[in-house]
């Protein structure tokens, strides 16, 4: 007899992660898309202001995105000078590369996404200051990222 899907714990702990620079988006664009998306009873994951931050990406947050079904990626003009994020982005790509994540959905906020897709702009100047050993596959994650279809603020506002 064949087991039953409803033993079969839910592969997805949350419906969507969001990786975003805080002192850009977080008090304004993530507040109002995180109210958005609960509304809409879409289970998602914003890290507390709380989390301990540390030089390395926490546990808690390498699980959040390990359990999340989509992704979105807020890049602001800070993006890039957060390690943190960079790392969460480097996670992200991996994920959806391994066949976790099943979609990752770019959102350009106030940035053009071709300077987050060849690390131009203020891209280019956050990277210059980082740990070298990381910088390769951090350009490559956010270049991936970049070149996924996504939304430019902008553009929204403008439409």
């Amino acid at each position: 007899m064949a087991a039953s899907s409803s033993s079969t714990p839910p592969r997805w702990v949350y419906d969507v992660f969001l990786s975003f620079r805080g002192e850009d988006t977080r008090k304004n664009f993530v507040d109002h898309l995180y109210e958005a998306l609960v509304a809409r009873n879409i289970h998602t994951f914003k890290d507390d202001e709380n989390l301990e931050r540390g030089s390395s990406i926490s546990p808690e947050l390498l699980k959040a995105i390990e359990g999340s079904r989509f992704a979105i990626v807020i890049f602001s003009q800070n993006y890039a000078s957060s390690s943190w994020c960079l790392d969460e982005l480097v996670k992200i790509i991996e994920c959806k590369n391994l066949g976790g994540l099943t979609t990752v959905l770019p959102v350009f906020y106030h940035v053009d996404p071709s300077d987050v897709r060849k690390q131009t702009g203020s891209f280019a100047k956050a990277l210059e200051y980082h740990d070298r050993s990381k910088v390769s596959s951090w350009r490559q994650a956010l270049t991936e990222a970049a070149n996924t279809s996504g939304w430019d603020v902008k553009t929204l506002a403008n439409g």
